[in-house]
């Protein structure tokens, strides 16, 4: 079976280099069918090598090694692939979901001439997360990591002839890059101090103590300022919102099957690295539940629909973070699959509501969708209600709870010992759990039941309304698969995981807590935003702290004041070679200078060169008077002369 592994990735990628060549020689419908055919075969291998996997139950994970890519003394890599519990699992979430999205944008992207392009950056998206989440060496993964960071680059910016749309697009990927250059920081350092970058090699020297502990820290730091980027956390938190910029199933895929999962699934691939780190667990966790309010509260203020669902992805990302900093890594993965399930069809529902809507993506010019779109609005419904975390009804209640119950009992060694930290991480992620509620049922409240403004047209197309038929199915039923133990002990997801999980007796309260929240966040929702006249509105004047959560906290703003400013400057420097200027501001000066004293000096000299001719002259004129060949006048001057030595010496 294990040929099956580099056929997962080839399918889509073989795909991806038939549309780029075939580029407008073959039909829209035909370029659908391609792609959608490559990823659904993908899919068909991933539920048959699960189908193998669990009916044989190997002991070690099933791998290939395609060729050595490089091979020194003191370091080896190899293009290899492995089947583990935690890589079928997301094979499967990869494949599936981007089938469904496939199969969706079929008809949504029908009537764009692009629409070869499109596909084909689309079957390269899932390509290279397949490598990704496949890939036995850690090299091999970061090629993967790269793949998926330049095909979002080029579906953000689809509709390049809008400059926002390429803004958009150049943001996530210097955003990105950032934690890209952060973790192959990370992997050197790894690299260096194990000779190796395959997973297992670096997991067996880790439990041997042969890497330093000053180098694993910085490894793991690095490696987590990747998954940071990745993912969309503080302070990399951004570029996702932005990312809106690009066709919905783009959203669509980018947000719910492959690039912002791939930081989830790094850490939790290299989990026990990390739990060697307490320092860095520690802040993962912090980040993730800062995470949580901070993007809770700007879903809010936001007013356009693909940017609210934007924004509750970074908040359930920072929930994944939480789990994997509280060392439950299975409850981060829980919730990926099923996050992947509800915010998938959160997205497509969007779409085609905004499609039937002329384009229109603000929330408060719709309202009473629920006539004209009752199959919408049931789809909707059923997303939000996983996100919102409905108890007992949606697969997301199952998977938030699982988190919730783990960290009340977390422990955090680095912590002091009168701060209960994990007491405070749980309090905020169940204030995050109620904003969450809060938000999402503003959203159907206003779009879907409030007074109608804009008149919807068309039908929605069946090959769209069958991806969201399943995905609403797996939205409210996929999460059964694991349940707490004071409700029915089923943990099918953890022992398919083939990992230990402390399934501790939680108290009821705990439970009850956690399924009440989100009710109380819908009851409030609907007293805010849900009667015939609402209490709130869309006021044109907020206060500025809701100007500023609709901004995002003024976080670009301040990253352009602190690095963009700065880098243009340079940039300008550099454009306009100030230091020539300056030498060339210095030479003009010396020659000014120069200039001056050649001057005063002229000019000085003229000046005493005429007094002084002036001068003789006078002298002369005067002489020739005394000097005029009259004898009388001679001795005249003689007798005066005479005259006035004899004064003198009588006088004296």
């Amino acid at each position: 079976m294990s040929y099956l592994l580099p056929l997962l990735v080839f399918l889509p990628l073989a795909s991806a280099l038939f549309l780029f060549t075939t580029a407008g020689k073959i039909s829209a419908q035909t370029v659908g069918f391609v792609a959608a055919s490559a990823i659904g075969l993908s899919a068909l291998c991933s539920i048959v090598l699960a189908g193998a996997f669990l009916t044989s139950a190997p002991s070690t994970p099933l791998q290939i090694t395609l060729w050595e890519w490089m091979h020194t003394q003191e370091f080896s890599a190899d293009i290899a692939f492995a089947l583990d519990p935690i890589s079928l699992l997301m094979i499967l979430v990869v494949t599936i979901v981007g089938f469904l999205i496939h199969l969706y944008a079929i008809r949504y992207m029908e009537e764009e001439p692009g629409i070869a392009r499109f596909f084909g950056c689309m079957t390269l998206f899932v390509s290279a997360m397949l490598v990704l989440v496949l890939s036995s060496d850690l090299l091999c993964l970061f090629i993967g990591w790269e793949g998926v960071g330049i095909c979002s680059y080029l579906l953000i910016g689809f509709w390049y002839e809008n400059p926002r749309n390429t803004a958009a697009a150049r943001k996530a990927f210097y955003m990105t890059r950032i934690g890209d250059a952060a973790m192959l920081c990370g992997l050197l350092i790894l690299a260096t101090s194990t000779g190796s970058l395959q997973t297992h090699t670096v997991l067996t020297a880790l439990g041997a103590g042969t890497i330093a502990p000053q180098a694993l820290t910085a490894a793991a730091l690095f490696l987590l300022v990747g998954a940071l980027a990745k993912s969309a956390q503080i302070p990399f938190q951004t570029w996702l919102p932005d990312a809106m910029a690009g066709p919905t199933p783009t959203s669509a895929l980018i947000h719910a099957a492959t690039m912002v999962t791939a930081g989830i699934y790094l850490i939790a691939r290299l989990h026990l690295l990390f739990a060697a780190v307490p320092l860095v667990m520690m802040l993962t966790a912090i980040i993730g539940a800062l995470t949580i309010l901070m993007a809770a509260c700007t879903a809010l203020v936001q007013t356009d629909l693909k940017r609210i669902l934007a924004w509750s992805t970074i908040s359930q990302l920072g929930y994944m973070f939480l789990a994997l900093g509280t060392g439950i890594w299975q409850a981060a993965v829980f919730h990926l699959m099923t996050h992947a399930f509800f915010k998938a069809l959160l997205f497509l529902t969007a779409g085609a509501i905004i499609s039937r809507l002329h384009h229109e993506q603000d929330i408060f010019r719709m309202g009473g969708l629920y006539r004209s779109m009752p199959g919408l609005t049931a789809a909707f419904l059923a997303g939000a209600a996983a996100l919102a975390g409905l108890p007992l009804v949606t697969s997301g209640f199952y998977s938030k709870e699982m988190i919730l119950s783990s960290i009340w009992s977390a422990h955090f060694p680095l912590a002091p010992l009168f701060l209960p930290l994990a007491h405070i991480l749980w309090g905020m992620a169940l204030a995050g759990a109620f904003l969450t509620a809060l938000y999402i049922s503003r959203c159907v409240f206003i779009v879907f039941f409030g007074r109608s403004r804009t008149a919807a047209s068309g039908s929605t197309p069946r090959l769209m309304a069958i991806p969201l038929a399943c995905l609403s199915f797996l939205s409210l039923f996929g999460g059964v698969i694991e349940m707490p133990d004071t409700l029915a002990p089923i943990h099918v997801f953890t022992r398919f995981l083939s990992s230990p999980f402390p399934h501790a007796e939680e108290p009821v309260w705990l439970l009850l807590t956690g399924g009440s929240v989100p009710i109380a966040g819908i009851v409030i929702a609907w007293i805010l935003w849900g009667r015939a006249t609402p209490v709130m509105q869309e006021i044109p004047g907020q206060s500025t702290i809701i100007r500023m959560a609709k901004e995002g906290w003024g976080a670009d703003a301040l990253y352009d004041f602190l690095f963009v400013q700065p880098f243009l400057f340079l940039v300008w420097l550099t454009r306009h070679d100030i230091l020539d200027y300056l030498i060339l501001g210095i030479g003009r000066m010396t020659r000014a200078i120069s200039t001056f004293f050649e001057t005063a000096r002229t000019r000085s000299l003229t000046l005493f060169s005429g007094k002084t001719i002036l001068f003789l002259h006078g002298g002369d004129a005067l002489l020739a008077r005394f000097q005029n060949g009259r004898v009388r006048w001679y001795a005249a001057w003689i007798v005066a002369g005479l005259c006035a030595a004899l004064v003198s010496g009588v006088v004296s």
